[in-house]
């Protein structure tokens, strides 16, 4: 075993407004969340947005081939039913040099969302799309996953649900049920937020269980809901990542960024960030993942 190689790296790909995070450890792979994609229902036609299923899949062909050809990740996980999470799902679960091991995904329920997104947004349909796409290509899905624990190489892994916790008859919308991972490597912590927000108590809860980390995906593209104080106090993040473009971080996260992280990182200036994982507790930060080899 080579000492000098990092346990592990995670990739925060420049998708836009949107996450897909590769990780990689000891030759295994798997991918969270996968992008916003160019479909969208046409009874919905202000849901044309930039789609990257195809920046994504290129990505993933350029990291992750074996010697057969083929990039095979040991799981993936779609965060929740949104588009700029799930889009991009059906494209990589169906690509012919693409396999995947397992699936994790949470059932959708159109109860736990209020009206506003059951009627404009595509919820359901980017949702069933990832599960259709899972089931065509054979890929298992596990539906029921909330507090599990699983390897990658040399990281552990940990997913939380939000929302399950809710018990104010509002509903806030997906967002507040993301699927939050903490993954540990050596002495290394890192959270990845998803889209996870302080409106149902979430934030206040998982700080508290996962405690201090050393680097965090900040939770729902440095948005307005997300982030809150009490959370960052917990966490103490030295790096912060986020996945967005500078601009579209609202002004009081921006704020509360600064006075706590050393290094902040947006996925669009800095055209894509690998953060490699070393046994000694550094992570050795990398910028400008995205350009071709």
């Amino acid at each position: 075993m080579d000492e000098t190689a990092p346990l592990g790296k995670i990739y925060f790909l420049n998708t836009g407004m949107s996450d897909c995070i590769l990780l990689e450890s000891e030759g295994h792979y798997a991918l969270i969340d996968a992008a916003e994609d160019t479909e969208y229902p046409k009874n919905k036609p202000h849901l044309k947005y930039k789609g990257y299923e195809d920046t994504v899949v290129d990505f993933l062909l350029r990291h992750c081939r074996s010697a057969d050809g083929r990039a095979t990740l040991d799981f993936v996980l779609g965060t929740h039913a949104h588009s700029d999470h799930l889009g991009g799902f059906d494209t990589v679960a169906l690509h012919e040099d693409i396999r995947i091991l397992q699936a994790y995904l949470r059932p959708y329920d159109h109860r736990r969302v209020n009206h506003m997104e059951r009627t404009f947004w595509d919820n359901r349909e980017v949702h069933d799309q990832m599960r259709e796409a899972l089931d065509r290509a054979g890929t298992p899905v596990c539906g029921d996953f909330d507090g599990k624990q699983l390897s990658l190489g040399a990281m552990q892994l940990t997913f939380f649900y939000c929302g399950t916790h809710n018990t104010l008859p509002i509903r806030y919308g997906e967002n507040a049920n993301s699927v939050v991972t903490l993954l540990e490597a050596g002495g290394t912590r890192v959270l990845l937020a998803a889209d996870m927000n302080y409106k149902t108590g979430d934030e206040k809860r998982i700080g508290r269980a996962v405690g201090q980390v050393d680097l965090l995906k900040v939770g729902h593209h440095g948005t307005v809901g997300s982030t809150s104080a009490g959370l960052l106090r917990a966490l103490k993040p030295r790096i912060a990542v986020v996945t967005n473009k500078r601009s579209g971080i609202f002004p009081d996260v921006r704020l509360k960024l600064k006075h706590v992280c050393k290094e902040i990182y947006t996925t669009v200036e800095a055209d894509g960030v690998c953060a490699a994982l070393y046994a000694n507790g550094e992570i050795r930060m990398q910028t400008g993942i995205m350009a071709s080899p």
